[in-house]
């Protein structure tokens, strides 16, 4: 049987550099960073005082007062988010199968903020439960797949995935088998996080995983540099539009890129790291290729997971170098987290749009911050650094890893 093909044909992003789109894209470009103090809360006794949060976003101008008070902060983001998506990808809503569309939604960590907040309150009392009673509705980890099929009646296969930081990778990934499986025309993916509060920059300060460069935010998240110390806390949301080909071509739809292969593993070795010689990371690599009918040497830019960690950054690339061989040094890679920070389960989502406008305009963004480039790293690795890189892009690779050892990758070519 002939496999379904499945392209993109609508994008939105509420990220630290922009709340859409072209204004997120336009600022990493730029080389701008998304990094600054934390407004969200007093960070005086804590070791990390910055991150990437969103800016210049309320709530009260894209739901009712009402509404704001049912739904977290991560659902908040994957509503705007996927609200210019569908507006992007020009569907006649009142026109289509929606039995045929589905949404596939993916958060790390839910209603984070929520349940912090609630908590926190109940702890300030006498021991009388007093909770928000959409509390429950507003921390489940699959509230915003529901409430997206509920907004516009979607009512296709509908879930969330969970695989950490690699989750809304694996969230694209099955959506584009469930379009190929016929199981779907039309499916809404992404993923949101929101996960700046007390809670999470004192949880992933105690794992020291995050920078402590409170003298220069800015510049704090620092890919493959010799001096990175971690990475940046980041939140925001990425949806993408993905159909049917056939589907898409019927009624004249805007096709950004095809969504040509996926590919999953796990390290099995550590809770919290990534294996020294990122052997799960290669392996979903080389599935991704696979599945997609290519090979390494057609790969012409990389989007790497690359959060700024001493450890991680040197594991995949080890795993990027072996994987790619003698090729690896006509691959542009750019970690574009130095601008973004980590959106932790929201990162695939963000970096698959990177790949897909790279693809559509032909420039590779920068990795910015990086000064001296980590000699324990292999040699001969292409890294994009300060300035975008203009080139024709045919193929471009999007890697995710998360806590638990779950590994993601994603391949999207030009059609």
């Amino acid at each position: 049987m002939q496999q379904r093909r499945v392209v993109v044909t609508g994008l939105g992003a509420l990220t630290p550099l922009g709340n859409s789109v072209p204004e997120f894209w336009n600022s990493l470009v730029q080389g701008k960073s998304g990094s600054a103090p934390i407004t969200k809360f007093d960070t005086a006794k804590f070791k990390t005082k910055f991150a990437c949060e969103i800016k210049n976003f309320d709530p009260l101008n894209h739901f009712e007062k009402q509404d704001v008070r049912k739904i977290d902060p991560f659902t908040q983001y994957a509503l705007v988010s996927v609200d210019e998506a569908l507006k992007d990808s020009r569907l006649e809503l009142d026109k289509i199968d929606k039995t045929r569309v589905g949404v596939i939604w993916g958060s790390g960590n839910g209603g984070f903020y929520t349940f912090q907040q609630e908590v926190m309150e109940f702890a300030k009392g006498d021991g009388t439960p007093r909770f928000n009673p959409y509390f429950i509705p507003k921390v489940i980890v699959d509230i915003a797949s529901g409430w997206i099929s509920i907004k516009y009646g979607f009512m296709g296969v509908n879930f969330t995935t969970v695989s950490a930081c690699a989750t809304s990778t694996t969230a694209i990934i099955d959506a584009m088998n469930y379009i190929r499986w016929n199981k779907a025309d039309i499916i809404v993916t992404g993923g949101s996080e929101a996960a700046v509060n007390q809670a999470g920059i004192g949880g992933f300060g105690a794992l020291k995983a995050l920078s402590t460069r409170n003298d220069s935010p800015m510049t704090a998240s620092r890919p493959f540099d010799v001096t990175r110390d971690g990475f940046v806390m980041g939140e925001g949301a990425g949806a993408l539009i993905l159909e049917e080909y056939g589907h898409a071509k019927a009624r004249g739809a805007n096709i950004y890129a095809e969504v040509a292969g996926g590919g999953m593993s796990a390290d099995a070795y550590h809770l919290t790291a990534t294996h020294p010689e990122g052997i799960g990371a290669l392996l979903g690599m080389k599935w991704a290729l696979e599945d997609a009918n290519l090979k390494p040497e057609e790969v012409e830019y990389l989007n790497p997971h690359a959060t700024s960690t001493p450890v991680g950054d040197e594991s995949e690339m080890r795993a990027v170098s072996k994987f790619f061989g003698p090729h690896i040094s006509k691959v542009s890679i750019s970690a574009t987290k130095s601008a973004t920070g980590h959106l932790l389960g929201g990162a695939g989502a963000i970096e698959s749009i990177v790949c897909i406008k790279a693809i559509e305009n032909g420039i590779v963004p920068p990795t910015i911050n990086t000064e001296q480039i980590d000699p324990n790293l292999p040699a001969g690795l292409n890294i994009i650094l300060a300035k975008a890189e203009e080139r024709n892009i045919r193929v471009a690779m999007s890697n995710t890893f998360g806590f638990g050892g779950h590994n993601a990758s994603a391949v999207f070519t030009k059609v």
